[in-house]
């Protein structure tokens, strides 16, 4: 028969020490494990950015979106646009400096970065998509 609780049985003593060993065991083990996904300001100054797609090809702003929120830029808000198509895609930096934008033109490698600053838009820039993300747009995303 097993040595009742606090006898100081053998049993006990090796239950015991297993126990302190798997304590300090999980208490040493320092690793970090890998991210998953790309964190928004990780990279630098978080930025809040609009996709509009306005060449009226579906599902291309959802890419642009993907494109971003996986470069660690946060993406508040895609749509399709119904004005005018255009031929190359635009970011428009609302807040910030041309830098801004620069950042966001280096993850579509597409697109003129332009200033025009503009407090009723609640966002920092506004990426305008035009037919020159439509040819290089990524095709294993689905819409």
């Amino acid at each position: 028969m097993a040595a009742l609780l606090g006898n100081g049985g053998v049993l006990e003593r090796a239950r015991v020490a297993l126990i302190f060993a798997l304590a300090l065991a999980g208490a040493c083990r320092h690793r970090t494990l890998p991210q998953a996904f790309a964190i928004p300001g990780d990279a630098g100054p978080a930025l809040t950015v609009e996709v509009i797609n306005t060449t009226g090809k579906p599902g291309l702003a959802r890419s642009g979106t993907r494109l971003l929120r996986g470069a660690g830029i946060d993406v508040v808000n895609y749509f399709a646009s119904s004005d005018k198509p255009l031929d190359s895609t635009r970011i428009v930096v609302r807040r910030g400096t041309a830098a801004t934008g620069e950042r966001v033109r280096a993850v579509l490698k597409v697109g003129r970065v332009v200033v025009q600053p503009d407090s009723t838009r609640l966002v920092d820039v506004s990426v305008l998509l035009g037919a020159d993300f439509a040819a290089r747009a990524p095709l294993d995303f689905h819409p």
